[in-house]
């Protein structure tokens, strides 16, 4: 399973890492973020952040939650996580910063090699309706709070 979500924030990629990373605050500024824990080490070192969002339907609120290995390379520009616990174990998370002439062009890309639940569920339902949805909440949101901090 492979999802992909890109959006373009209108300020240097310093900024956007710095919302993109600070991962314990994203309940304050994503209102479909629950809760975040950020364990020892979180950010430049690898560390453990346990988080949990909902997924908003039509008539219908899904809880989800996992618990990931996060990373951050500054000078790249990218947060790496590996989720370790919930449905999701084994999933392969980036977020790459790319400075252009606007600002940044952040992409998170999402990779489940092996999917405990079985690749049709990963592809057809995990993967499109709470991934990639989830992320491109998350996407929109990290991109207002930068673009704000900018002006």
């Amino acid at each position: 399973m492979e999802t992909r979500n890109v959006t373009e924030m209108a300020c240097p990629v310093p900024v956007v890492l710095r919302y993109a990373k600070d991962v314990g605050r994203w309940p304050d500024w994503l209102p479909h973020y629950r809760w975040v824990k950020v364990g020892e080490n979180a950010g430049t070192q690898p560390g453990t952040v346990e988080m949990a969002a909902l997924r908003r339907f039509p008539g219908l609120t899904w809880p989800v939650w996992w618990e990931s290995e996060m990373q951050v390379d500054e000078a790249a520009g990218v947060v790496y996580y590996r989720h370790i616990r919930g449905i999701t174990r084994g999933m392969d998370v980036e977020w790459r910063l790319r400075a252009t002439e606007r600002g940044t062009e952040v992409t998170i890309l999402h990779r489940w090699e092996r999917p405990g639940v079985g690749r049709w569920i990963a592809n057809r339902i995990i993967g499109p309706l709470f991934v990639h949805a989830i992320a491109e909440q998350t996407l929109a949101g990290i991109k207002r709070q930068a673009e704000e901090a900018e002006q």
